[in-house]
């Protein structure tokens, strides 16, 4: 019993340090060694644990993930300074009109997403714009986070096949398979994210029409752009195009028609990496279009890529020390008691992951690290479980990719503190939106998705 205090007052720590905006790659560490000391004592190997067990997870999640971490950065950087982002959020604003603000924004948000650009970059590019939609279309302010997180952190990171977010990625390695696993599953559950966060996005910006309340008095100045200067929109969707057609052949068609023996001596598969390489490949690809065809236009090349480098080292930091934390819970003697409480839950695979998924994604407040932290100690014991009763490790895959974006948007999480800065927003105006599209819908659509998968509906 003092083992589990000590490890949910360990949780209630780093949580509350995350919301006061205290880093993970200082913080994890240190309460990773309290967690120890709490949990079991005094204990002589106590640095054998920082160096051996802490940051093996760390450097471990390092190895696997930075190549994605720094082509996915640089690739958000390019597509902002060659104004192909911009360019994609102003086509789409203007055909569907003010009169679908918030539509406008949502689909905007997908799009880039689904092309790679990082969340904390689509939240710089969309918020000037949804301003301005929604002072035109007499929207509250308060709404434009909610409206963010609907289009950036929901499907098109956890749902959408094909998805170059990491939060589709991780689960490849464990269960050998690609970004585009469970197809149906994933469009179905894109759908209904989509759908359910507009008719609450549409109801919410009804009741306040009704009530005369409009956009608010804000101290802003929203600057209307100028489109002239912006590039040609089939131009600025290639590099999107060349992600989604690459990260396709290279994972259905090449490497499923290759011999990957070769990979042996590095104690590997095919199956483990190649989806991986697949979404490296098609990443790399699209930087290289961007920078060839942009050489004049960006002035400084050089800085640039040094920049999208830069940006690429906090998220992936913040989530390696969220894994190496992970990883010294997993080693503690307590661990296998919620471990055995979780497989207690249910004998069904797909329910008992989508559970430990997302309440570790939860308490660490980070999609990537808390699915990190989950597969890397439960996956083989799934993969087992599901063996016998012959369900595919596609559905193991997208179960785990959507169960990673429910509670990992509570309060603390940095994705939303960064979201709510850059709106000029709180949390008392404006999370209720971000809650419900990015936690309570994403939750319920999960659920809906584990009961059909368990009852064999949707194959």
């Amino acid at each position: 019993m003092i083992s589990i205090l000590g490890l949910i007052f360990s949780l209630a720590i780093i949580i509350y340090l995350a919301y006061k905006g205290y880093s993970t790659i200082i913080t994890a560490p240190i309460i990773a060694i309290i967690t120890i000391l709490v949990t079991t004592g005094f204990d002589s190997y106590l640095m054998a644990n920082y160096t051996e067990v802490y940051m093996v997870g760390f450097s471990n999640f390092i190895k696997n993930y930075f190549p994605l971490f720094m082509t996915g950065a640089i690739f958000a950087k390019l597509m902002e300074e060659a104004g192909y982002a911009k360019s994609i959020a102003h086509f789409i604003t203007i055909k569907l009109g003010k009169d679908k603000s918030i539509l406008a924004v949502v689909l905007s948000g997908a799009l880039l997403t689904y092309g790679g650009v990082s969340l904390f970059v689509v939240a710089f590019i969309l918020y000037p714009i949804a301003s301005m939609l929604f002072k035109e279309a007499d929207i509250p302010k308060r709404l434009i986070p909610g409206t963010i997180a609907l289009g950036s952190f929901t499907f098109t990171m956890t749902a959408l096949p094909g998805s170059p977010e990491i939060q589709n990625v991780i689960p490849m390695k464990y269960f050998g398979t690609d970004t585009f696993a469970s197809p149906i599953i994933g469009i179905f559950a894109s759908i209904l994210m989509l759908s359910l966060g507009m008719i609450w996005l549409t109801k919410r910006a009804k009741s306040a029409r009704s009530n005369n309340e409009g956009y608010g008095n804000h101290k802003e100045e929203i600057i209307k752009r100028n489109l002239d200067n912006l590039p040609n929109i089939f131009l600025s969707i290639l590099p999107i195009l060349i992600i989604f057609i690459t990260n396709l052949i290279f994972s259905k068609l090449y490497y499923p028609n290759i011999d990957g023996s070769y990979l042996s001596k590095y104690n590997t598969t095919l199956s483990s990496v190649s989806g991986t390489w697949s979404v490296i490949i098609a990443i790399v690809l699209a930087d290289l279009f961007i920078i060839v065809t942009n050489l004049k236009s960006i002035k400084n090349m050089k800085s640039v890529l040094d920049t999208g480098v830069s940006n690429s080292f906090r998220p992936l930091l913040n989530s390696s020390a969220i894994v190496g934390y992970g990883s010294v819970i997993k080693s503690l003697a307590v661990f296998g008691v919620i471990q055995s409480f979780v497989f207690g839950i249910s004998s069904n695979p797909i329910i008992s992951e989508a559970l430990s998924v997302n309440l570790i994604c939860g308490l660490t407040a980070s999609a990537s690290g808390g699915l990190g932290i989950s597969l890397d100690a439960l996956a083989p014991t799934y993969i087992k479980m599901s063996q016998a009763l012959n369900i595919s490790p596609e559905i193991l895959h997208r179960i785990a990719s959507l169960s990673s974006g429910g509670l990992d948007t509570l309060p603390h999480n940095g994705a939303v503190i960064t979201t709510l800065a850059i709106c000029g927003l709180t949390h008392k105006e404006s999370y209720k939106d971000i809650f419900v599209t990015s936690v309570v819908i994403p939750i319920c659509v999960t659920a809906i998705i584990v009961l059909l998968t368990s009852l064999q509906v949707v194959i």
